[in-house]
């Protein structure tokens, strides 16, 4: 892991001064601070549309904390899961066709080095952005519902996250085996409808990652049982794809 260190601080100030700052950071923000509006109105909108059904009633729940914790968690779940598969699936190989893992790797850095230090640079920033659209959305919420209460939206979005890196993880992993980010996005993409559609299969849902898929909505809602073994195998993967991309970057063709 020769030179991890220094490689991990020019990872970080590439994040601070080029587009890297503005693009996932931007979309996640922007979710955080329009869920709680889009929550509170959504209700209204429904019944202007409905008052031009003559003849039917339609009945809206009025719209709490618990409807903008939802657009929150639907978010992470869809738009923003899906911003990490595509802007992450050239986290390696877009290196490797510019040209600047070479330059990088005849300099005293290892490949394992690179590989782990581009992964941990990409999840640091992932988790701040992501914790701070949380607070944002927490403090959005209580400032338009009253009424905030800080633990399910911790537990949910701390659940995402877990399934956030793991899947960034998966696409280090992808992005080294399949030296096209279009490649690795389309096979990114494969992976999650897999899990997607094994949340379907109870043992699965129970004890594979792809219980996380939707843990943050039911931990909003209350309604998540175990949530365990989702956790444990989730980390478990994470942590695989990760040493995987390390050792399969080493015998790379660059």
């Amino acid at each position: 892991m020769r030179g991890f260190g220094a490689f991990m601080r020019k990872e970080f100030a590439e994040i601070v001064r080029t587009w890297r700052i503005w693009v996932l950071p931007g979309i996640v923000l922007f979710f955080a601070i329009t869920g709680p509006v889009i929550a509170e109105f959504t209700p209204e909108l429904l019944k202007s549309v409905a008052t031009g059904q003559p003849g039917v009633v339609f009945e809206f729940p009025e719209p709490s904390y618990v409807d903008s914790y939802l657009q929150w968690t639907k978010n992470l779940a869809q738009i923003v899961t899906f911003a990490v598969i595509i802007i992450f699936g050239g986290i390696v190989s877009g290196e490797r066709r510019s040209g600047t893992a070479i330059l990088v790797l005849t300099k005293p850095v290892t490949r394992p080095a690179f590989v782990v230090a581009k992964f941990v640079s990409q999840a640091v920033m992932l988790a701040v952005t992501v914790v701070v659209g949380a607070v944002i959305t927490w403090g959005i919420t209580a400032a338009i519902f009253g009424e905030a209460p800080f633990a399910p939206l911790a537990e949910a979005t701390g659940a995402w996250l877990v399934f956030g890196v793991m899947f960034l993880a998966v696409m280090t992993l992808l992005s080294v085996l399949v030296n096209s980010q279009a490649g690795a996005a389309g096979t990114g993409l494969a992976v999650f409808l897999v899990l997607s559609i094994l949340t379907m299969w109870g043992p699965a849902l129970d004890y594979s990652p792809a219980g996380l898929v939707n843990m943050p909505t039911d931990l909003v809602l209350g309604q998540a049982a175990d949530t365990l073994w989702p956790l444990v195998t989730g980390v478990l993967l994470g942590a695989g794809a990760l040493v995987g991309a390390a050792f399969g970057f080493r015998k790379a063709e660059l």
